[in-house]
C-alpha cells in the first residue's frame, strides 16, 4: 500500500468505512482544473462525492458552477453555498411541486432543469407561473446513449422554441451528457465523440439562424470532458463527476487519466479465517457498490491475486496463498471499482490527512429528500 495512505490510528476507525485521503482529493480537484483549462469552464457533478465539505473546497477554488442528478444533491449545493446549479434531470410528477419549492427557498440561485418532453414541460412552465416563479430549462440532447434526450434535429428544435416561448421558464442551452463514451484508447474515444458533437454544431448553428441561439452546452463526463476541454468553444462547460474521488474501474479503463487517483476508499478488518487458504472481510454489497460484477467490486492493494469468491451482504471472501499473513482483526484498505454509488452507502466518511484522522465529513445528499 503505498504511503499516500498511511492511517496512523485506525483503531479508531469503524469498519467497514468510507475513508477520504485529504491530499489526495486536493491533488484530484487540481488535475481536474488542469485538464479543464481553467475554473470557469467547469460544472462538475456532485452524486459521487454528496458532500459539502467537498463542494466547499471547489467553491474555495473558484469553481462556482455545479450539476446534481437529484433534488437532494442540489439543496445540499445551494445550503454549502452554490449559486449556479443544474440539476441534470428531466422534472415530471411531484419533483415539479419540489421545484418551485426550491425556487422559493433560495431565490438567488441561478436553478436550471433539463427537458426532453413537450407535457412535463408545460406542466413545469403552469407550476411556476402559478407560483409567481421561473426556472431554466437546459434542452436534453440524446448523444446516443439512448437514455434520455431528443435527437438533434426538427422535433428538438420545436421544444426549444417552446422554451422561448412558455413563460415560468427561460431557456439556458444545451445538456449533453455522453456517457456511453468508454473507449480505452483516447484518440479512439476523441474520434467516436466527433460525428455526435458536429451534428450538435450544425444544430446550434440552424437554431442560432431561427434567432434562438444557444448560451451553453454543458457536457463531458469523466472520461470524456478531457475530449471537450480541448475544443475552444466558449459555451462548453465540463461536468466531470467521478474523477474527484477516482477508483479502479476509471483507472484500468482510460489510462489518459492517470493524473488521477484513488481518493475514496473503504477501511475493512478481517471477520474470520474460515480455511486455511480463506479470509473474510466485513466489506460487503452494503459498503461497496454491487453494479461490477462480483469479484470485481474492490481491489485490495494488500491482496492483488487474491481472488474473491463469495460476496454477500455483510462479508467479503478471499481465497489466497497469504492467508496466513491476515488473522481477525487485521485492517486493509479496499479501493472500490465503482466509487459514485458506494458515498450512499455511509453515513459519513473518516478524513484522513498526513496520516492523521481530521475529521468526519458527512454524506448529507446520500438521501433522495433533505428539507424540500
Amino acid at each position: 500500500m503505498h504511503e499516500r495512505y498511511t492511517i496512523h490510528h485506525p483503531e479508531r476507525i469503524f469498519s467497514p468505512g468510507l475513508v477520504v485521503f485529504s491530499e489526495v482529493l486536493d491533488h484530484n480537484l487540481n488535475e481536474m482544473v488542469r485538464i479543464a483549462g481553467g475554473v470557469e469552464r467547469l460544472r462538475p457533478h456532485c452524486k459521487t462525492h454528496k458532500m459539502p465539505a467537498v463542494v466547499e473546497r471547489q467553491l474555495a477554488m473558484g469553481i462556482t458552477k455545479h450539476k446534481a442528478a437529484t433534488l437532494a444533491e442540489a439543496e445540499m449545493l445551494a445550503i454549502a453555498g452554490v449559486k449556479d446549479i443544474l440539476l441534470a434531470y428531466n422534472i415530471v410528477g411531484p419533483n415539479i411541486e419540489r421545484c418551485v419549492r426550491f425556487r422559493e427557498g433560495f431565490p438567488g440561485v441561478k436553478f436550471m432543469v433539463t427537458a426532453d418532453d413537450q407535457a412535463a414541460l408545460r406542466q413545469l412552465s403552469e407550476a411556476m407561473l402559478a407560483a409567481n416563479q421561473t426556472i431554466g430549462v437546459m434542452l436534453d440532447i440524446n448523444p446516443g446513449r439512448d437514455r434520455t434526450g431528443l435527437e438533434p434535429d426538427a422535433e428538438a428544435a420545436k421544444l426549444w422554441a417552446l422554451i422561448h416561448e412558455l413563460p415560468g421558464v427561460t431557456p439556458e442551452g444545451l445538456h449533453y451528457y455522453d456517457g456511453h463514451r468508454h473507449e480505452h484508447d483516447f484518440a479512439e474515444r476523441q474520434a467516436a465523440v466527433q460525428p455526435g458533437w458536429q451534428r450538435l454544431m450544425a444544430f446550434c448553428d440552424d437554431l442560432e439562424k431561427a434567432g434562438q441561439a444557444v448560451p451553453r452546452i454543458i457536457c463531458g463526463g469523466t472520461p470524456t470532458f478531457p475530449v471537450y476541454a480541448v475544443m475552444d468553444d466558449p459555451r462548453i462547460e465540463l461536468s466531470p463527476g467521478t474523477c474527484v474521488f477516482h477508483d479502479v474501474g476509471y483507472g484500468t479503463n482510460f489510462p489518459d487519466l492517470d493524473g488521477f487517483i484513488p481518493a475514496a476508499l473503504l477501511l475493512t478488518r478481517v471477520i474470520s479465517r474460515p480455511t486455511s487458504n480463506r479470509v473474510t472481510f466485513d466489506v460487503g454489497t452494503k459498503a461497496v457498490a454491487s453494479d461490477p460484477p462480483m469479484g470485481q467490486r474492490a481491489f485490495l492493494p494488500d491482496l492483488p491475486n487474491g481472488e474473491q469468491v463469495l460476496q454477500n451482504e455483510e462479508h467479503l471472501v478471499v481465497e489466497t496463498d497469504e492467508a496466513d499473513k491476515f488473522q481477525p482483526g487485521d485492517w486493509t484498505l479496499a479501493i472500490p471499482r465503482h466509487v459514485c454509488p458506494c458515498a450512499v452507502l455511509h453515513r459519513q466518511a473518516t478524513v484522513i490527512e498526513n496520516g492523521e484522522i481530521v475529521d468526519h465529513w458527512e454524506i448529507v445528499a446520500r438521501d433522495r429528500q433533505l428539507t424540500i
